[in-house]
């Protein structure tokens, strides 16, 4: 079974109610060629196939990640709640460690290596940051800045919830394009993205409904 089937069933068994996206258009870099010694030995192979919507996924994760960072930094001086807080610190770490595994996977490939901007993604060549998906605007996150104690707590599990949903979508494009995916490091990656949003989601919908029947 190769990893893209592998991916997909894993993320089908993780949920039955991810919706379908279109896929987009993508380039499938070449295998590297093995080279051999004048004695005839294979020389050490190079990095696995890799394809264009593999790079863009990879990429776009970094301001992504970069903007769910400063979300969550903000919980000690907003007067988050405890729970909000531990919940923060898992992201926090979580997802430093997973935007130095972007950069390292695109400087490795010989890619464009965008900075990790909560504004958004900065494609090569442009100064503007692109949302991606479930990122929130600069309006949202002023909202958000603004809040405080409880209002914070609500707010943030909201927004927070959305962004998670954003980069669940990211993975299903992902994998919406054919051969997609199959690059080894890219396709665990995804998977973790998938399976640890997830379970966050689901964590803190509960925790929204907490702060909903403590308000009534």
């Amino acid at each position: 079974m190769n990893r893209r089937v592998s991916l997909v069933l894993a993320l089908a068994t993780l949920t039955a109610c991810a919706k379908h996206q279109p896929p987009s258009s993508t380039t499938v870099a070449p295998a590297p060629s093995t080279p051999t010694s004048s004695q005839g030995s294979a020389a050490a192979p190079g990095p696995a196939p890799f394809t264009q919507a593999d790079v863009e996924f990879v990429s776009g994760m970094i301001g992504h990640h970069a903007q769910a960072i400063q979300m969550a930094g903000w919980a000690p001086s907003h007067g988050a709640s405890a729970s909000l807080r531990a919940l923060c610190e898992r992201i926090v770490v979580a997802q430093n460690d997973e935007i130095a595994f972007s950069q390292r996977w695109l400087r490795e490939h010989g890619q464009y290596v965008p900075p990790a901007d909560p504004r958004g993604h900065i494609m090569q060549g442009m100064d503007q940051p692109m949302l991606m998906p479930g990122m929130l605007t600069a309006e949202q996150m002023a909202q958000l800045d603004a809040a405080r104690g409880v209002a914070f707590d609500r707010l943030f599990l909201q927004f927070m919830i959305q962004h998670h949903q954003g980069a669940i979508t990211m993975v299903q494009r992902l994998l919406a394009v054919p051969g997609a995916a199959e690059n080894g490091p890219v396709n665990r990656f995804a998977t973790d993205v998938f399976a640890d949003q997830t379970t966050e989601i689901n964590r803190m919908n509960l925790m929204l409904a907490d702060l909903k029947r403590s308000a009534q």
